[in-house]
């Protein structure tokens, strides 16, 4: 963000204090809702158990139901946020009945209300915790006016009437993306659910319409470029539409289309095994979970092959498929924890994943070292070329990312007998006078994925006359068993079902390391990968390189 920009969300945060706030927040008391939606998609039931058993838990993370706002209870980030949005109503109630489950998230409300109904603070009052957070009160109000307590039924419906107010016009000033959509989709539920409000619906959609074309691209990407906030959008549109259904009332066209366009933007980053694949800090989301937000969505769509904006390019022949981030990283406010992963690929074969990036820097459990967790966001984390043990895009001690990959030039060609990409990013210019560019290329039958990575001068830049250490790094699947060959320019890989893949390479020294992935629950699993490292002199460097299917 600009010095302007922070300034700006600075005073408007100052203003939550002021008496003239306050009165923005007064209004009617709604008696009840219009409508109850339906929460299209099942919750986690580890974590639904687990708060039938008196504990809340989340990415490794447990604390007490009792002690959940004892101001001496250290919680996660991430813990906090699934805490406040009230996201774990959904774990909830996917395992307890009414009756079961009611007692429960009361306790939790009025804990929470105690707390933070009359005082507006952080984060409990960022906007887009309270849009996630009206749109789960509402569509599990079952579970939370349930009560004969009419006292308490009044105040969790006059709280969720001033949370809507107070982001009423916040939303906007939200980051693009997964944040802005969810206040906006706050505040729409909210139009929609609390009487008075349909005075109000065509400045809100329209404010909806205008979160929807600054969030996604034309393509159907998220501008954030992580496929888990790419999913994320598309759950909270779905849980609005809900809304809209609620009511007898046909959604808006805006958000109709974004969905359309969404869900092959995501099918084209699935692997074999029709999970996601790692990027921008995300896990490898399940198949499970993938089918069900498809299904509720109700979008039948083909994944998508090509997408500038997006950034991602795929290539798929026979059972082999193939995932290449083309484009510079997200701008550090669109996305926290974004990685310098440009011209990294992930590969699978059938349900087995061959080649992958480390990836859940902002996915692992609470327990990971922080020092690790960066680590998951550098060039050495994802299989592509690193030059100088460095990153193509800076990441800065705070977190954010810098200077680096400012453009990435791609062509694509389909043949007869194969797919190939070229391309190409500036990332490493400035710092040692290449670029790196990148040529992948998939036979049709999907049996051989050929490679080439080079260093080439970059422009007429003065060039160093020492030599420049790189390392090509492959990054490989869990249960992916390596061995090396004799000559130290091969290795067999065996595939968790028996399949063997032979990998050759020119240009470098081949080299078998450590690695880690970080799996669906956001635990690292031990994993190797293949390392081609030498010396690129001033005139640049060429390691080619194949993946060739044994059996």
């Amino acid at each position: 963000m600009s010095l302007a920009e922070r300034i700006s969300e600075r005073f408007h945060r100052l203003t939550w204090r002021t008496p003239i706030h306050g009165v923005k927040l007064r209004g009617r008391h709604p008696l009840k809702l219009i409508a109850v939606p339906d929460d299209p998609f099942m919750g986690d039931p580890r974590r639904g158990q687990a708060l039938l058993a008196g504990e809340m838990t989340f990415r490794g993370e447990t604390h007490a139901v009792d002690t959940l706002f004892d101001r001496k209870s250290l919680q996660s980030r991430a813990f906090v946020e699934y805490l406040q949005s009230f996201a774990w109503l959904r774990d909830l109630s996917t395992v307890a009945t009414r009756a079961q489950g009611a007692p429960i998230a009361e306790q939790v409300m009025r804990g929470w209300l105690a707390l933070h109904a009359d005082k507006v603070t952080e984060p409990a009052w960022r906007a887009d915790l309270w849009g996630r957070r009206i749109l789960f009160w509402t569509a599990h109000a079952p579970l939370i006016l349930s009560s004969a307590d009419l006292v308490y039924r009044s105040s969790v419906l006059n709280t969720l009437a001033r949370g809507a107010r107070h982001i009423d016009r916040g939303a906007e000033k939200m980051a693009p993306g997964a944040p802005r959509i969810a206040a906006m989709s706050g505040v729409c539920a909210a139009g929609l659910l609390i009487a008075g409000g349909d005075a109000r619906r065509g400045g809100m959609e329209a404010a909806l319409n205008r979160a929807i074309a600054g969030s996604v691209f034309d393509d159907g990407g998220s501008v954030a470029r992580s496929p888990m906030a790419h999913l994320d959008i598309i759950m909270l549109l779905t849980m609005l539409r809900e809304t809209y259904e609620s009511r007898r009332l046909s959604a808006p066209a805006t958000l109709e289309d974004a969905l359309a366009r969404m869900v092959p933007a995501l099918l084209g980053v699935c692997l074999g095994d029709r999970g996601l694949s790692s990027w921008q800090g995300g896990g490898p989301v399940p198949a499970e979970m993938l089918a069900q937000v498809i299904e509720a969505t109700g979008i039948r769509a083909r994944p998508l092959r090509q997408a500038r904006d997006w950034g991602y390019q795929r290539l798929s022949a026979g059972s082999a498929i193939v995932v290449i981030d083309a484009a510079p990283p997200p701008v550090a406010r669109l996305v926290e924890g974004g990685c310098a992963s440009t011209l990294a690929f992930e590969m699978s074969d059938g349900p087995h994943r061959l080649v992958v990036n480390c990836g859940g820097a902002r996915a692992a459990v609470s327990q990971l070292l922080p020092n690790l967790a960066d680590g998951l966001r550098t060039t050495a984390a994802h299989s592509t070329l690193v030059v100088g043990d460095s990153n193509s895009t800076a990441i800065h001690a705070d977190g954010t990312l810098g200077r680096g990959v400012a453009e990435v030039e791609l062509t694509r060609q389909e043949a007869e007998h194969s797919s190939r990409i070229e391309a190409s990013h500036d990332g490493y210019a400035r710092r040692y006078g290449f670029v790196h560019r990148r040529q992948l290329v998939l036979s049709n039958d999907g049996k051989e994925l050929r490679g080439e990575d080079m260093l080439l001068p970059a422009g007429k830049r003065r060039k160093s006359a020492a030599a420049t250490l790189f390392a090509l790094r492959f990054h490989l699947g869990k249960g992916v068993q390596v061995s090396p060959t004799a000559d130290g320019m091969a290795a067999i890989l065996r595939l968790p079902g028996g399949t063997l893949w032979q990998y050759r390479c020119r240009g470098g020294t081949l080299s078998v390391e450590d690695s880690l992935w970080i799996d669906p629950e956001g635990r690292p699993v031990g994993t190797q990968q293949l390392v081609v490292t030498g010396e690129s002199p001033p005139g640049g460097a060429s390691i080619s390189w194949a993946l060739k299917r044994a059996i």
